[in-house]
């Protein structure tokens, strides 16, 4: 098959895609940019938690 008629299959179809969306309305946008932010926060402070935590073990085992 010609590559300039798969290309061109391609982008007719990523158009047809995206004529199918949805854009989020304000509040929609808004709650999930606050729940990621949240995840993301719970994430970073497990993940500090357990890096200060272990460190700590390590010093005591180790240090």
């Amino acid at each position: 098959m010609n590559v300039f008629l798969m290309v061109g299959r391609f982008v007719r179809q990523t158009a047809d895609e995206l004529r199918k969306t949805v854009t989020p309305t304000g509040r929609d946008l808004a709650g999930w940019t606050a729940g990621v932010s949240v995840f993301v926060l719970t994430l970073m402070l497990m993940v500090t938690g357990m890096d200060l935590g272990l460190g700590g073990l390590v010093l005591l085992v180790f240090g």
